[in-house]
């Protein structure tokens, strides 16, 4: 089982990885065998936990971003109730094309589960990811279109300006974040620039899209919580709370770096702690 003080380490890792493109799964998985926790990373109450700190992220983001979130609700059910999405509606314009990015996602991790819940297990292996999704930041800086030409002021109608079709790539290559070493932020960042966004643009769309993805894995996973302990309960209470604080200080330092700064540094700090992780597990 995992102990309070566990929990807390695991909460404040999840709370800044999540939303920095580094990958909150990732560094979960490597995280135990780096200190020596014993801890069955294959059994349902470690799935269940990690949903639970993601909830608590998910929670922080749907608040920071709440004026937004209530306009794009409207949105979605005054398109509705006109059974038209009109494109001059930014906001349910907006709603319905975070709702289409999300399906690959959430039919991936249906279809599946089981098979990415046993790669918890293998920390070697997500190292080796790790890496992966330093390139594929690198990758996403050396690719990335030329920032098209915006003429809308405000971040959400530059978004809404999307096609549905753009939209399933982004939710596509968000994807490979059920992955863990390969960071959801991370690749719905790259999915956003090589669209042509920027960096500020991509980020706000990712930290949007992150809210409903995590919120149907906690509809699906968190009742397993009730089968556990109460010791288990606890810890992943104290983790959820953790994970929270700890998003709300990322999410607002991200969207001020990402108005001017670029994904390299992650990229960078992928790279090598992918490289010297796979390292160290070699010879351990």
């Amino acid at each position: 089982m995992i102990t309070p003080f566990q929990a807390i380490i695991f909460g404040i890792v999840q709370g800044i990885t999540e939303l920095f493109p580094i990958s909150s799964l990732g560094h979960s998985v490597v995280l135990p065998r780096l200190l020596g926790w014993h801890i069955n990373q294959n059994a349902p109450y470690f799935l269940s936990f990690l949903v639970a700190t993601h909830t608590a992220t998910a929670l922080v983001l749907f608040f920071f971003f709440f004026n937004d979130w209530k306009r794009i609700i409207i949105g979605i059910f005054r398109s509705l109730k006109e059974r038209e999405i009109k494109e001059s509606d930014v906001d349910a314009k907006l709603g319905w094309l975070l709702v289409v990015a999300t399906i690959p996602a959430g039919i991936l991790g249906l279809l599946f589960q089981d098979a990415l819940q046993s790669l918890f297990g293998n920390p070697q292996l997500v190292a080796g990811v790790l890496t992966l999704n330093g390139l594929l930041l690198f990758g996403a800086e050396y690719l990335r279109k030329n920032r098209k030409e915006q003429t809308a002021r405000h971040s959400n109608e530059r978004l809404a300006k999307l096609t549905w079709f753009q939209a399933v790539k982004v939710g596509l290559l968000q994807s490979i974040a059920l992955i863990p070493g390969f960071s959801r932020t991370g690749a719905t960042v790259t999915g956003g620039l090589l669209l042509g966004l920027s960096h500020e643009d991509a980020a706000r769309f990712a930290f949007l899209l992150a809210t409903p993805i995590i919120g149907a894995a906690s509809v699906l996973k968190l009742p397993e919580l009730a089968n556990t302990n109460g010791s288990m309960i606890f810890s992943s209470l104290i983790g959820a709370i953790t994970a929270g604080i700890a998003a709300y200080f990322s999410v607002k330092f991200l969207t001020k770096y990402f108005q001017t700064n670029t994904l390299k540094p992650f990229a960078i700090y992928c790279t090598i702690l992918g490289v010297l992780l796979s390292v160290v597990f070699f010879f351990s």
